[in-house]
Formats: structure tokens, sequence, C-alpha cells
């Protein structure tokens, strides 16, 4: 946990509160140093992270090359995001009859298949066949998660394990930029300059033709992180990796989650992580069809106006990275449900931002609510897990089977801005914002109920 606000496994009460931890008692336990194992896994987060924040500015992308509405595109959301939730208590199940490493090695090679899938679905020139590879693609990234979470947890004290998967989780926005900026260079501005209009006005065999190329640029990203995930595969398989906390339980599956159920603090947690994962996934996935409806107001044609989009989302990420390296430190000194809570009610005032504000204003509101979210996911998973002792691996896996989030979330808001419907004169683009602004609500609900729950009244008590 942190360094302030943990239970520990064996009084469950807190420890007295430290200013700070050295790098090298983040990474230590028992004397036994898990640097490298630790470089090895962070690299996992940073390819997830790349994998993720490619694929959401590529739902416009499939919705103007197959010609189809904001809310089919929003499919390829719902199949990423169901392979998580499809794996996350196999995944639990497999880690807990072998490995940790096991789990990551299996992720991998899912990943790496899912990634390659790609190159038939495109010789297919179907919609249906990318939505099983990133279906399978993504039954691989919840192995990965399922594993490389709890693995970073286990890599340390107790003390130190919510910083240490803040220090991890950090990587995770720097492979995505770089999925953003391949995403904008290496498929958005070589695409077919057609706009979604034009290309609906094309006769079928022109238009195959322009479909084809598009699809051409559009996998071979997905080609390429497939080939690192298999290079990550063989370096992770060749090295040795910590072995702590990795004893099979005795208990079963329905035992532990009994248990877990019973805990206020877990179940009330992957709730909320349910609703971060649809907050985060919708408002990164949904900024590029506000930007475009911003610039093409002020002007701009379609490709320039997504594109400029694109490059505000890279700065959200930007934005989003920096700001959790900052709130990682924050860490030291304020309690993580406080500090949750805080960022949760400035995304609040953020989200409304983009709502309410018609113009650029809105759009500047957006990329600011992305700082607000450098800190949630693992900090929402950190506090989750304290006090479920031995039952981590499992608790690990309903903590990711929230990704689900991701998957309901971004439907809900494309059948709103499908609606073409205004509202006391604010567009359904900028209506569609209210799901995650109840996320950011429920998620406030959830740092302030854990900061009494786990520092106020244990220092009244």
């Amino acid at each position: 946990m942190s360094t302030f606000a943990t239970i520990t496994t064996k009084n469950n009460n807190y420890p007295p509160m430290k200013s700070s931890y050295s790098s090298s008692e983040i990474l230590t336990k028992n004397g036994i140093s898990f640097l490298l194992p630790f470089i090895l896994i962070t690299t996992c987060f940073a390819v997830w992270g790349f994998a993720n924040d490619m694929t959401g500015p590529i739902v416009k992308a499939f919705s103007k090359i197959f010609r189809m509405s904001v809310t089919e595109g929003s499919l390829v959301q719902v199949a990423y995001y169901l392979g998580y939730f499809a794996m996350a208590f196999p995944a639990a199940m497999f880690i807990q009859r072998y490995s940790f490493k096991a789990g990551v090695l299996l992720g991998l090679s899912l990943f790496t298949i899912g990634s390659l899938l790609f190159l038939p679905a495109k010789m297919t020139g179907y919609y249906a066949p990318f939505l099983c590879a990133y279906f399978i693609f993504t039954c691989g990234l919840s192995f990965l998660e399922t594993s490389c979470n709890p693995f970073i947890y286990t890599m340390g004290t107790e003390e130190t394990a919510t910083q240490r998967l803040n220090l991890a989780q950090a990587f995770n926005p720097i492979g995505a930029l770089l999925g953003m900026f391949v995403a904008m260079e290496f498929v958005q501005a070589r695409m077919n300059p057609l706009t979604t209009a034009e290309r609906h006005a094309l006769p079928d065999d022109q238009f195959n033709i322009v479909k084809n190329h598009d699809l051409s640029i559009l996998i071979q990203p997905y080609i390429f992180i497939g080939l690192i995930a298999l290079l990550l595969l063989v370096l992770i398989r060749i090295n040795r990796m910590p072995k702590d906390g990795e004893k099979p339980s005795n208990k079963s599956l329905l035992t532990s989650l009994r248990e877990l159920i019973a805990q206020r603090n877990y179940r009330e947690g992957v709730i909320t992580q349910f609703f971060y994962v649809g907050a985060q996934v919708t408002c990164w996935t949904f900024i590029i069809q506000y930007g475009t409806r911003v610039f093409m107001a002020e002007g701009m044609d379609e490709k320039s106006a997504e594109i400029l989009s694109q490059k505000f989302n890279i700065i959200a990420m930007a934005l989003f990275t920096v700001s959790r390296f900052i709130c990682t430190f924050f860490l030291r000194y304020i309690q993580p449900g406080r500090l949750l809570s805080i960022l949760a009610i400035c995304a609040i005032a953020f989200t409304g931002g983009a709502i309410f504000f018609p113009d650029r204003n809105g759009v500047y509101c957006l990329v600011a609510v992305s700082a607000c979210m450098s800190l949630m996911f693992p900090t929402i998973y950190g506090i989750a897990l304290r006090g479920v002792g031995e039952n981590v691996k499992v608790a690990g896996a309903g903590l990711i089977m929230a990704i689900l989030g991701g998957s309901v979330f971004p439907p809900l808001q494309a059948m709103i801005i499908d609606a073409h419907i205004t509202v006391l004169g604010i567009s359904s683009t900028n209506l569609s914002f209210i799901i995650p602004l109840i996320s950011f609500v429920v998620i406030a609900l959830y740092g302030h109920r854990t900061y009494i729950r786990h520092y106020v009244l244990k220092l009244k008590s």
C-alpha cells in the first residue's frame, strides 16, 4: 500500500506514517532486490498501453473504412474489453495453479497471436474478423494485467505496494503516447483523405479499393506490436523471476470469492474500477468525435479536424503521463483515498466544462480530465487489495474483470452521439459526456469513503 495507509497482513493495523521510501526499499523484500523482474514486467505495462491507446483513435477509422455509424464503430471497444472480462477469472485460476510468470507468458502468447490475426482479417475485407482478432488480442491482455498487477504488488513490502504499482503504471502512458502517435502519423495521416460522406457516395468497386488501401495501413502497427510482444516473451522466459507470493492456495475459487465479496473495501473497489475504466475509455475514445465537431465548426475539413483532435489526444496523454509521476510523488505525503477523491472532484468539474462549452474550451477541459485520471486505476487497485491476504490472485482477477466498463460505456455514449439531439442548446456530442461525469462521481465517493474508513477512523481508534 502507500507509505502511510496500509493494513498489514499480521494485525490489520496501519504502520506509522513515513514521509517517503527510497527506490531500493520499494523494490526490495527480505533483503532480495526485484529490480530486473520489475523492469521486465513494467515493460509489459508499456506494451499494453501502446495497444490500448492506439486502438481508441482507430474506432473512428473503422467507422470511415467500413462506412458505419459511431455506434457500430464502437463495437471495437466492446470486443476489446470483452476479452478482459472473459479471461480475468480463467487467468486467475491459471496463475493460482501455476505462477505469475506462467500467466505473463501465456498472456504474451495470446497477445502475439491476436496481433498477427489482423493480417488474415484484412484479407477477408470484413469487419467481424477484426473483432475476433481484437477479442483474442485482449484475452492476452487480460492474462497480462491479471498477472502483472499483483506480480508487481508482491515485488516488495505491502507498505510500499501502492507506490510500486503507481511507478509501474507510470510507464503504461509512455507506451500509450507512442500508440497515439503511431495512430495519428502512421494510420490517420496515411489513410485516404476522402470524407465519410464522400465514401458513402462511392460505387462499390471504388469503395473496396479505398477500403483495402486503408486496411493495409491500419493493420501495420498491430503486426509491429505483436512482434515486440514475442521478443518480450522470450526475454521473460529466459530470465529468473521471483517466486514470492506464488505458493499454491488450498482454497477453492468459490471460497476465495465469498471471502472477497464479504470485504466491503474490495467489493466497492471492483465497482469503482468498473466505472473508472468506462470513464477513461470514453474520454479518450470520443475526444476524436468531440474535437472533430468543434474544429469542423471552425471551418476545417474532416480529415484535418480528425488529425488535430488526435494531437489534442496526445497532449492529454502526455499530461496524463506527467501527472502520474507527480501524483506518485504526492502519495508519499497524501493518503491515497484522499488524493483519489480530490482528483475525481477536479475531473467532475472539467467534464462539466466539456459538456457546457461548445467551442475549444470544451476540448481543453477534456485534455485536463486526463491529468485527473492519471492516478486512478493503480490507486483504486491498490486500495481495493488491502487486507485480501492469500486471496490476492483472485482479487486481482476481479479488479481486471472490472475493465468490462470499457466495453459497456462506449456504446452508451456512442448512442447518445448518434441520436443527434440538442438539449438546452447542448449538442449530443457534448451531452454524451454525462456518462464519464457520473463515473467520476462514483470514484470521488469511493475515495472519500476509503479515506474515512482507512485513515480517519483508524486515527480515532
